[in-house]
């Protein structure tokens, strides 16, 4: 990697806050386009340009996503003086489709709830704990890495809401139900027999976080005891079915982008479609020309 990527890096990790996650992607598209076209901060227009033909068998939003980095790379040479040109307008822009989520039933929800509650009827430590993180899944629409890295004081105390940190550092308060306060005062009191001494909510057993890979496990697992498809069932799908849900219930898209810490309000318009049956009810019963006869 060369010197001028590693400086783009560190700007976005320092002013932008960027999270690891995000920097590694950015890492990894930077340097394939290096091994295609060398130094970035060099590369000419037309070598910048046969990168279309070298992404031509990629997935349109793998391309957009890459180009991307490139945009903004090449912007942040520019500012430091390092170059005199963009060469940024010969990448490709492909219109890349935003995936539609995939969505649960109630009758699915219902039959994963129903087994977790099952197997935490009792008290071993680790059906309590699944059970606490489904509730803050299914009812608090959290992000499986914002769960994961909660921090033990993130827990309310006075008032039903989390303090959460989402992407780029942001925080933002996320009410907490009944229910799922029931299941975190549960895994509290059975918590220090699975790690005495740990910062976060939900640590693994050797006091760190518990990791994404091991909720996604965890959570495959529960679905194939409750008899559902694993291949359906992810931390992210119930982060959807709660969105889906809530607007299904009726509540305010701002307001579920702030509830899901959306930094744009297209990202949120994406769960419209799975509500579409009420929306042209709503239109039916409510608009003016709907009482109107056609004969009129």
């Amino acid at each position: 990697m060369s010197a001028g990527t590693d400086a783009f890096l560190a700007m976005l990790a320092a002013e932008r806050g960027a999270a690891a996650n995000t920097l590694a992607a950015y890492r990894r598209d930077l340097n394939q386009a290096e091994d295609a076209i060398g130094d970035l901060v060099a590369a000419p227009r037309d070598a910048v340009a046969s990168l279309a033909g070298a992404w031509a068998s990629l997935a349109p939003s793998s391309v957009a996503r890459k180009a991307s980095a490139l945009r903004q790379f090449f912007g942040f040479a520019i500012d430091e003086g390092w170059r005199s040109d963009d060469p940024s307008g010969a990448l490709p822009r492909p219109r890349a489709r935003r995936p539609l989520p995939k969505v649960l039933g109630h009758d699915q929800i219902t039959a994963l709830f129903s087994r977790a509650e099952e197997e935490a009827s009792g008290d071993d430590p680790k059906a309590v704990r699944l059970l606490a993180l489904i509730e803050l899944l299914y009812g608090s629409g959290l992000r499986a890495s914002e769960l994961v890295t909660l921090p033990l004081h993130a827990v309310p105390r006075d008032a039903p809401f989390l303090t959460v940190t989402g992407k780029g550092g942001t925080t933002r308060l996320v009410p907490v139900g009944g229910r799922a306060l029931e299941a975190l005062a549960r895994w509290l009191a059975l918590r220090p027999q699975v790690v005495p001494q740990s910062r976060y909510l939900f640590p693994s057993g050797g006091g760190k976080p518990l990791s994404r890979v091991r909720l996604f496990q965890l959570l495959k697992a529960l679905a194939a005891r409750a008899g559902l498809d694993p291949a359906t069932i992810s931390p992210h799908v119930l982060r959807h079915a709660f969105a889906t849900h809530l607007l299904e219930g009726g509540a305010d898209l701002r307001v579920l982008q702030t509830l899901l810490g959306h930094a744009d309000i297209s990202t949120t318009q994406i769960y419209t479609h799975v509500d579409a049956a009420r929306l042209v009810a709503l239109v039916n019963s409510r608009h003016p020309l709907a009482t109107r006869s056609t004969s009129d």
